[in-house]
């Protein structure tokens, strides 16, 4: 005898949470072989931009800053990332990738690419868009408070 399924949850959060682990592991998979999860290429990413600091990173990744600052410990520890005293506030500390953690991001990229690739392939062009359109909305409905 077949187990029935489980009764879908009303739980937004927890929805919202388990397509975010399901998207999560695709990706980490793929980028396994880079030697990074996706929270650190995304780090990565995002800080190799422009040297900014902690909080403005953390801001820009929708990030709590002493999360931020405990998930770059390892990225300082591989020497892909230093944390510099800011020339305007001593306090302040400015994320900078380093040459190695560029070549980390290069050898990435394409892994990357081919987990966007694959979930963007199962979920279909309008699905993507789709779910962009209203993450995107949500997003914004929730910032404003």
């Amino acid at each position: 005898m077949e187990t029935p399924a489980a009764p879908h949850s009303l739980c937004t959060c927890f929805r919202l949470r388990k397509l975010a682990r399901q998207v999560t592991q695709r990706y980490d998979r793929e980028l396994a072989p880079a030697g990074l999860n996706l929270n650190q290429y995304s780090i990565l990413r995002r800080a190799s931009r422009t040297p900014q600091t902690v909080s403005a990173l953390a801001r820009e990744i929708g990030m709590d800053r002493t999360t931020l600052s405990r998930d770059l410990k390892p990225l300082v520890t591989a020497g892909w990332i230093e944390l510099a005293s800011s020339d305007t506030d001593a306090r302040q500390r400015l994320v900078q990738v380093k040459p190695a953690g560029k070549r980390v991001l290069e050898r990435a990229q394409p892994l990357w690419r081919k987990a966007q690739d694959d979930i963007d392939a199962r979920l279909g062009a309008t699905g993507v868009n789709a779910l962009h359109t209203h993450l995107d909305r949500a997003m914004a409905r929730l910032d404003a408070e």
